[in-house]
């Protein structure tokens, strides 16, 4: 007579962003009830969807609008806020360090590595100083009330050398999320600019500088091409084949010998594998990546998981001409890989193979500001309207939950009428300043 299971099998997810959520969403639908528990473990309490973090800090979007607070999808699971510290995998065990600040151990039968990318960075002096990420939400909004009150300094000060630091704005990594990050903000501060007597387009400096020959490697290099063109028909000073030698104090060195000093800079260039990885006994790859099977199991350890940025799944739409061939860290794979990774893990608890993950990729879109962007779908092209489209067609497609959808689709619908908002709401970094002011006059 077969052993009857005492208690629920305990499934932890470790991250809560595309794959962490997803997963955990698919699982609370499918899991029968009292067949497992499932626990989600990350830092914030909520899950980004990353791609409308430059129109959320461009005002297009209402930041809260492109985040989905865990809690409230996950009703049938325990949200963690807190940060994964360790696993060890030996012991089946998670050691988490709680948002107040005390540390816990929590035990699974079942393992999902889910964990997200973070910013890589190089050793360029003056870098953690100056240098200003876009990965989450909170630097989305930042960077939304710094620009603008660049605006608002430039616009108080007679200073000519000071003006033309507040304005000079630089965005160095051109990637899908540089090129969407400047486009987007200097679509906004330019529009922005019919407020400000004394102010012209012209005093603007917009500057991108990438390491390499081309940007958006994910289109073709034709649309790159097209896209640096517009760009700099809006004024936008292109640098490829350039790299970033020093920004101490702002003062912005490339080493094509090139010298100006700016008072905002954007880094996006590039990502790597979450370094908390390398505190746990699960197989690693040359990148820092988990390595998994094209089921998404870990190489060796059962009952352990892992998609995502952080994970190393063979591509098998690309295996025949490179057989060690992974799937790029994007939300095109993170998205449907969480889909299949919460059947297969059902799958397994009940006794059935899991199935593995082959998506082709379909191609990629790009917003580049208010009616304006490329898009690279199908071996198809398309620029302009049409791809600004495109893009946010396919990005609210993928927003999850229906609740965020139309929030989003509000959002622009108001947009489309009463044009961006342009106010910076710069009191929130300091919100203390005013009553500090008060308590001592």
């Amino acid at each position: 007579m077969a052993a009857v299971k005492s208690q629920p099998t305990r499934i932890v997810i470790v991250g809560g962003g595309y794959v962490g959520m997803y997963t955990a969403l698919g699982l609370q639908k499918k899991l029968r009830s009292g067949e497992a528990s499932v626990t989600v473990i990350d830092p914030q309490p909520h899950m980004t969807y990353q791609p409308f973090l430059p129109e959320a800090a461009a005002g297009s979007i209402e930041p809260r609008h492109v985040v989905v607070p865990l809690r409230k999808v996950l009703k049938r699971c325990h949200v963690v806020t807190g940060r994964a510290t360790r696993i060890e995998h030996e012991r089946k065990a998670v050691t988490v360090e709680l948002a107040d600040g005390h540390v816990e151990e929590f035990e699974y039968d079942v393992l999902v590595s889910a964990l997200g990318a973070i910013s890589r960075t190089l050793p360029i002096p003056g870098l953690p100083e100056v240098g200003i990420g876009m990965k989450t939400i909170g630097e989305a909004i930042y960077l939304r009330n710094h620009v603008l009150s660049r605006l608002d300094q430039a616009a108080s000060t007679n200073d000519p050398d000071l003006r033309r630091r507040l304005l000079s704005f630089v965005v160095i990594g051109g990637g899908f999320a540089g090129i969407e990050t400047l486009a987007e903000l200097e679509d906004m501060a330019r529009y922005a600019l019919r407020y400000y007597e004394g102010l012209e387009q012209s005093d603007m400096h917009w500057v991108l500088v990438e390491a390499t020959g081309r940007i958006m490697p994910e289109v073709s290099a034709r649309l790159g091409v097209y896209t640096v063109e517009q760009l700099e028909k809006r004024g936008i000073k292109c640098y490829l084949d350039t790299r970033v030698k020093s920004m101490e104090g702002g003062h912005v060195v490339l080493d094509d010998g090139t010298e100006f000093d700016s008072d905002t800079i954007i880094w996006t260039a590039g990502m790597k594998a979450n370094p908390m990885l390398r505190n746990t006994d699960l197989p690693l790859d040359e990148r820092g990546r988990v390595r998994c099977t094209a089921a998404m199991q870990v190489v060796g350890l059962p009952g352990v998981w892992a998609a995502g940025d952080c994970s190393a799944v063979p591509d098998l739409s690309r295996t025949e001409e490179d057989p060690t061939a992974t799937c790029v860290p994007n939300a095109q794979h993170a998205i449907r890989q969480s889909k299949l990774l919460a059947n297969n893990i059902v799958a397994s608890l009940r006794g059935k193979q899991p199935k593995d993950y082959f998506h082709k990729y379909l191609g990629s879109v790009a917003g580049l500001g208010l009616y304006k962007g490329v898009a690279d779908v199908f071996g198809l092209r398309f620029k302009g309207v049409v791809a600004w489209f495109m893009h946010r067609s396919y990005h609210v497609m993928f927003m999850p939950t229906v609740n965020r959808k139309f929030r989003v689709f509000v959002d622009w619908t108001q947009a489309l009428f009463s044009g961006r908002e342009v106010v910076a709401l710069g009191q929130i970094h300091e919100p203390k300043a005013e009553f500090d002011r008060a308590t001592k006059s």
